[in-house]
């Protein structure tokens, strides 16, 4: 293919329009080092304005006030996951504000490490065009932008699986130690990030295994010494989980598994024919930019080079685990836990062909993946606002901020005291903890006590409140049971409802408890008394 086509199409024709003249100067651009950045970076700010118009008056999810919650203080894991999605919290927000827009940045920060980790894979079996297809082929999909906003434990890995990938792979070649020590770490980072990841690492293996180089790779040291520094790396989070009776591996036994044999098998061949839906739509699209002939594109499948049939390898064993692993111990395996991997399928699919894209077909996928994302930053973006300013969404999202204000408030009103811990609804405790400015501990004796012991005799002296929705009575009943136990409760119910720009919306209807901090202990029990302040806030309050 003759790259020289964009300047001859300048020189001669006058009708060719400017943006597609623009697009073939950037796309001339991709080896000189700028027109990549420069696609990642646009991909970063257009989606940035999406979000900041689509949910103004929404807050984040709760997996990500739950990210940061579990990152306030350093630890080698939690009750759920493994810690990277909280240290990287952590870690954001020492440069960066507790707000929405920082965090909203810091999940498209993460795709963006993930988007560049893809173009160190792509560079080592394409060039020009085919490097910038693959990444727009991948924005084309809605996995590192919607599904990248939940920043937890699933989107970490949309940067760490491309990074590990790509160490395993120069290791595989090079077989050199550094290179090995390398994809240890990088493979012990994505365990870190979620216990899933043994699925990537076990197609490591056993890509390398079916590889015709596996007895040249396995006679080297960079397996063992790959192997051996992972788990130097994993070492003191392993030695967390002993010491905690391993809480996440009994969470995920408790809440993903014990389907029957007829679910396991929906639920596993679900997962496969998904994840092979999900990875079939950018293989369409490439079909239809470049029209191969059946036969061509068969003889390009059986003649892979090495590094392309190692990807290939992973790419199945990435998919065909999970399933296989869900039909055999009866586990969830929902398809959302593996769109991480996509990125190795449309790798292969695109660096194995041995045709090329014409440039008018490349400028074309490059129109319509930026059109589609401005049209989702100008239309769609205006319209989910005032949509959800009407249908909040169902995690409550719409109300987080102005709930949070008013337990504040009422918490003011009792006490001159910073407020420490917060309960109720896992989603409210989250984002009081979050958006207050007093930041509380989230305290999950005060969300689930019906399930845990006591909350301690400090927690009780030094005050907490709780908030639930008014429809769970679940919540309410365990936050009232807590609220028993002290000697002072404040009990009231809010009312709030939504405004977009002056136009009111949706209401929502909330109890609050609030246990005052204890003066002095009392010298013989007292009775509990819970103060009802509800027709102080029958008012409803609008929230911004």
């Amino acid at each position: 293919m003759s790259l020289a086509w964009p300047a001859i199409g300048i020189e001669t024709s006058g009708s060719i329009p400017r943006w597609r003249r623009a697009l073939a100067i950037w796309i001339d651009a991709v080896e000189d080092g700028w027109a990549v950045p420069a696609l990642i970076a646009g991909f970063v700010a257009i989606w940035m304005i999406y979000f900041s118009i689509a949910y103004v008056g929404g807050d984040l999810h709760q997996d990500v006030i739950e990210t940061w919650s579990l990152g306030r203080s350093f630890a080698w894991g939690s009750s759920k996951h493994p810690p990277l999605m909280g240290w990287a919290a952590r870690a954001w927000t020492s440069a960066f504000p507790l707000t929405n827009w920082s965090f909203n940045l810091l999940a498209l920060t993460n795709a963006a490490a993930g988007l560049w980790a893809v173009d160190l894979i792509t560079r080592r079996f394409a060039r020009n065009d085919k490097r910038l297809i693959v990444l727009l082929l991948l924005m084309l999909l809605p996995v590192y932008q919607l599904h990248a906003q939940r920043f937890n434990a699933n989107a970490v890995l949309l940067s760490s699986w491309p990074l590990a990938t790509y160490c395993f792979l120069r290791s595989f070649e090079t077989r050199n130690v550094r290179w090995a020590i390398a994809a240890g770490l990088a493979a012990a980072l994505a365990m870190l990030g979620k216990y899933y990841s043994i699925f990537l690492i076990a197609s490591f293996a056993l890509a390398a295994l079916c590889h015709r180089e596996r007895r040249a790779y396995f006679a080297s040291s960079a397996p063992w010494v790959a192997a051996l520094s992972g788990l130097a790396a994993l070492t003191p989070h392993l030695i967390w989980l002993g010491m905690t009776g391993a809480q996440p591996f009994s969470h995920a036994i408790t809440h993903h598994v014990g389907k029957t044999g007829a679910a396991a098998l929906i639920e596993g061949g679900g997962f496969f024919l998904a994840m092979a839906g999900i990875g079939g739509i950018p293989g369409l699209i490439w079909l239809a930019m470049t029209r191969p002939r059946p036969a061509r594109v068969l003889n390009d499948v059986l003649s892979l080079g090495a590094g392309l049939r190692l990807l290939a390898m992973m790419s199945i064993g990435t998919v065909a685990l999970p399933a296989l692993t869900s039909v055999v111990f009866g586990t969830d395996m929902p398809p959302l836990w593996g769109l991480q991997g996509v990125f190795l399928f449309v790798i292969v699919i695109v660096c194995g062909a041995s045709y090329q894209p014409s440039r008018a077909a490349t400028i074309n996928l490059a129109a319509a993946t930026i059109g589609i994302a401005a049209f989702a930053a100008t239309v769609a973006a205006p319209l989910h606002a005032l949509y959800r300013n009407y249908v909040p969404l169902s995690e409550g999202r719409n109300f987080y901020q102005p709930a949070v204000a008013e337990l504040d408030r009422l918490w003011q009103s009792v006490s001159s005291r910073p407020l420490a811990a917060v309960g109720g609804d896992d989603g409210l405790a989250f984002a009081a903890a979050f958006y207050s400015p007093d930041h509380p501990r989230y305290e999950i004796s005060l969300v689930h006590p019906y399930e845990l012991q006591t909350p301690a005799a400090a927690l009780t002296a030094q005050g907490w409140s709780a908030l639930c929705y008014d429809t769970d009575i679940s919540c309410i009943s365990g936050m009232s049971a807590v609220a028993a136990r002290a000697r002072r409760s404040v009990r009231a119910e809010i009312s709030l409802r939504t405004k977009l720009f002056g136009w009111p919306g949706a209401s929502q209807r909330f109890v609050a408890i609030i246990v005052p901090p204890e003066t002095s202990p009392p010298s013989e029990p007292a009775p509990n008394v819970a103060d009802d302040v509800s027709a102080q806030r029958r008012q409803p309050i609008t929230a911004n």
